[in-house]
């Protein structure tokens, strides 16, 4: 009987954070910790001259510098990801070549802040300035290099070029799409544009490095992947990675943004050179010029139809602006098309194709919905144009065609079947929460204002199949506690908290009785980390085999003691029985830790061959000034499919931030750049990010399936809650006022001057 599986269950560290204990990374670095920076580049594009650090190591205070020169020549990635990594190995900790505004030039390490600021400007650099290619559509063949270097490596054949500024290309087709597509009556072909967006987590990156007794490297780090930050590390600094140990604190927020290293190898590369504590932690101005954010795309989408709306064909270019370095690119552009295809289920023909493309500017990286996001504000909006020029209802269209349980997904690789699905249950209740059929497509407000609604569907996986690995380990205590031993990465999700109410119902024993332990990778078992939404199902899976290896351990102990037959005991979480004999489970630890040869500590490991989808409809209403173009988002209907939710109040609050996020990305946040390839808002006080005032009425409900391959039944939810609001915002407009924005941020100006030109057009 389940007694806290699907219980909204209060998150274990609830208390320590709003009471305010130190938690975080620059919480536990100690006193005597050397503060490091880096001197960056002022130019997108430049190879160093010559560089003068004498008059920086005179500064009182400063115990050392790095250049280009002294740090190892070996080339990696940063992307954290499991080996071999599909991102190409195209950094060194420091290059003679600068690749963008706000690449590292130098590292500066001192006993103060002051010391290290003084110093940074006391460096003098002389730069060949180059001529930088900013845009992503001169990249590909384009006479200008970002990486022109020989000892460029793909580990794995991607399509990837660094003769031809190629990260990544490929295509991936089923059926003949030219022919499907003719035959369709009706045809959609147009282009999407979403823009780079910063993740914007409360905690900047932050890194704390000391040595050991043993003389080994110890990082404490806000990251999503501490195993991956080992490895890593161990290839930047070119040293063997067990003189590395990885330790995860609390994370003040993630987002896909710590799923790369972008602090670490810093004050690692002190540490290790100098033997003193260390620390960096990046200012919000580092943070958001110098970091990971989503990979800016145009996608162009061919959808055709027949007369009946049934959704023949599918045709997707996505081009991928990767920046300055590739982490990432391979993967995330993949999902552009995968995640968004696979919406359509009756597709006799689909064709995927991209170029994922290397620039002078800020590196991408991982962000929530990892390319699915842009894909899918890509086809959802190409599914409401095709509608309306059907003259059809855009729910219409996606009920006709929306995945199915026991239905095909196509192009999406992982699952061919929907084993577990509810997205017409998803789209019927969103559909009446949102009230629909009352205010669709539009209501003007008779004061220049007018109030539309638009709706989009969305799936994402439950972790990367074939790759993704996650393990627990399980100890039974002398007082009858356990302790969970974990490998993944709460970063405020609450999988700590989840992963014990699994625990606490597999074993019988109260939440309290289960004792979480953070990651340390010299002592957690191997996990890939917290990404691709892999946390709840497949350190869940984990999870679930521990405890069951751990009660046929009890069992073991329990009917040597009585001296019985194994197959005769029962293990109700207080009691191993045998007919009218027991014996307690505080007997049975505490023989365990005295003259016993049984083990009461477990570990197993999960990786799944499959990635079942959640799936997810959002309704929005907006209202648009007619006269300004601005919008106000009134009310959001979310419904999703999880599975079972293991914790309905943290997958309402999942759902709600990512909601939150996806408005963000839909009409404020974006990345500007000037023709030198300067950051333009490079601090929040230009770079808008929603608050609680701008984001209206969101309510969520959920539509629970049963996924088999899922603990408990349940399926993922992390990525998936950030993919419905852009394209359902933008459909929404279009409703409102007729005007089709096709490029993310849908703001104001963009919104006033197509009422202008269509004004225009019809007189």
């Amino acid at each position: 009987m389940k007694q806290y599986v699907n219980q909204p269950v209060r998150k274990l560290d609830a208390m320590a954070l709003v009471t305010g204990k130190p938690v975080y990374t620059n919480d536990l670095a100690s006193m005597d910790c050397l503060i490091v920076k880096v001197l960056r580049s002022p130019h997108a594009h430049a190879l160093i001259e010559d560089i003068n650090t004498q008059a920086a190591e005179k500064v009182p205070g400063i115990v050392c510098i790095g250049t280009y020169k002294d740090v190892p020549h070996k080339r990696f990635t940063m992307a954290g990801q499991t080996a071999p990594e599909m991102s190409p190995y195209d950094r060194l900790i420091l290059d003679k070549r600068v690749r963008y505004v706000g690449d590292a030039v130098a590292i500066v390490a001192g006993e103060t802040e002051q010391a290290v600021d003084t110093a940074l400007k006391r460096i003098k650099v002389k730069y060949q300035v180059l001529e930088a290619v900013l845009d992503p559509h001169e990249a590909k063949d384009g006479s200008i290099l970002v990486h022109p270097e020989e000892d460029w490596e793909a580990k794995v054949p991607v399509g990837g070029d660094n003769k031809r500024n190629l990260c990544a290309s490929g295509t991936e087709e089923s059926g003949n799409v030219e022919e499907v597509l003719a035959s369709c009556p009706h045809v959609i072909d147009a282009v999407y544009t979403t823009k780079a967006n910063q993740q914007a987590m409360m905690e900047p990156f932050s890194t704390y490095c000391y040595k050991d007794y043993f003389g080994r490297l110890c990082v404490v780090d806000s990251t999503q992947i501490p195993f991956h930050v080992r490895r890593i590390l161990g290839t930047a600094l070119d040293i063997p990675s067990s003189k590395i140990r990885v330790i995860k604190p609390r994370i003040g927020g993630g987002f896909g943004a710590k799923q790369t290293l972008v602090s670490e190898v810093y004050p690692a590369w002190v540490t290790w050179k100098t033997g003193r504590p260390s620390k960096m932690i990046y200012s919000r101005y580092e943070s958001q010029i110098c970091s990971t954010p989503r990979h800016a795309m145009e996608i162009r989408v061919r959808m055709g139809a027949d007369e009946n709306g049934i959704v023949r064909a599918i045709d997707l270019y996505t081009l991928s602006n990767t920046g300055a370095y590739g982490e990432h690119g391979p993967t995330t552009v993949g999902l552009s098309g995968h995640k968004s295809i696979a919406l359509y289920r009756h597709l006799d023909a689909y064709r995927f194709s991209y170029d994922v493309v290397y620039t002078n500017r800020m590196s991408a990286g991982a962000y929530r919905g990892y390319g699915a996001t842009q894909g899918i504000f890509a086809v959802e909006c190409a599914a409401d144009e095709l509608a309306h020029q059907m003259g059809m209802d855009p729910l219409r269209i996606r009920e006709l065609n929306m995945p199915l349980q026991g239905q095909p997904l196509h192009a999406y690789g992982d699952v061919d079947i929907a084993e577990s699905c509810t997205m017409d249950k998803c789209l019927a209740r969103a559909k009446e929460m949102i009230g629909w059929n009352e205010k669709y497509p539009r209501k003007d407000m008779g004061n220049g204002k007018v109030r539309g609604i638009g709706a989009a569907m969305a799936m994402q996986g439950s972790s990367i199949a074939r790759v993704d690995v996650g393990s627990a380990n399980l100890k039974l205590n002398e007082d009858a506690s356990y302790t969970l031993n974990i490998g993944c990465a709460d970063m405020g999700t609450g999988c700590d908290t989840i992963l014990a109410q699994m625990a606490a119902d597999c074993l019988g024993t109260p939440l309290e009785n289960i004792v979480v332990f953070g990651v340390d990778t010299d002592i957690s078992p191997y996990d890939s980390g917290s990404y691709a939404s892999a946390t709840t199902y497949t350190t869940g899976n984990a999870v679930v085999r521990a405890c069951e290896a751990m009660s046929e351990a009890i069992r073991r102990l329990g009917a040597e003691m009585l001296e019985v037959d194994f197959e005769a005991t029962f293990f109700d979480g207080a009691y191993v029985t045998s007919g009218s004999q027991k014996i307690s489970l505080e007997e049975i630890a505490l023989k365990g830790c005295c003259g016993n040869c049984r083990e009461l500590n477990v570990t197993r490991t999960f990786s799944s061959q499959i990635s079942p989808p959640p799936f997810m409809v959002g309704i929005a209403e907006v209202e648009v000034d007619t006269e300004t173009g601005s919008v106000e988002v009134l009310d959001y209907a979310a419904v999703v499919d999880c599975g079972t939710p293991v914790n309905p109040n943290l997958a309402r609050v999942q759902t709600e931030g990512g909601i939150a996020q996806g408005i963000g990305m839909a009409l404020f946040e974006e990345i500007r750049y000037n023709d030198k390839g300067q950051m333009l808002n490079n601090s929040f006080m230009q770079y808008k990010i929603p608050s609680r005032m701008d984001i209206g009425r969101v309510r969520v409900e959920f539509a629970p399936s049963y996924e088999p391959s899922g603990p408990f039944g349940a399926k993922s939810i992390g990525e998936l809650v950030i993919d419905t609001p852009c394209p359902a915002i933008a459909n929404a407009i279009y409703n409102a006022v007729g005007i089709r924005i096709r490029e993310l941020p849908i703001t104001p100006e963009k919104i006033a001057m197509g009422i202008l030109e269509k004004k225009r057009k019809s007189r």
